[in-house]
């Protein structure tokens, strides 16, 4: 996580004018090993921010993914959109395995593909 303020942190996350979710991950004896923050839109889920223990084993990054997917298609919702993709960003690579997706590229969807450039919002169906 970037070192940022409490003020970056409320204004980023507890300022939302939508329907927002702190959801938390525990393991079998309650120690909490990830937090996810998700958005309930009309039509999809929205994948806030996930932060994670760096010392729990797994890839705790593609489980959230996979709970989020889970949560879309109980709730009946046809899109998960999980925020921003940067290509050159090791900690969001994971991301690009989850397919078919797409990405907002000055203002029009489309596949995403490895060939990208920099910043673009990623929307997973």
């Amino acid at each position: 996580m970037d070192e940022d303020s409490r003020a970056q942190y409320s204004q980023f996350l507890l300022a939302s004018r939508v329907n927002s979710r702190l959801v938390e991950f525990r393991d079998e004896h309650g120690k909490l090993f990830m937090v996810s923050i998700i958005d309930i839109l009309n039509e999809g889920l929205s994948s806030v921010y996930t932060f994670y223990d760096p010392d729990a084993a797994g890839s705790l990054g593609t489980y959230g993914i996979l709970w989020q997917i889970l949560q879309c298609r109980q709730m009946g919702l046809p899109w998960l959109y999980l925020g921003y993709w940067i290509k050159q960003s090791p900690k969001m690579r994971y991301k690009s395995n989850f397919q078919p997706a797409q990405c907002l590229v000055n203002g029009r969807w489309q596949p995403l593909t490895m060939d990208l450039d920099s910043t673009s919002s990623i929307n997973h169906q």
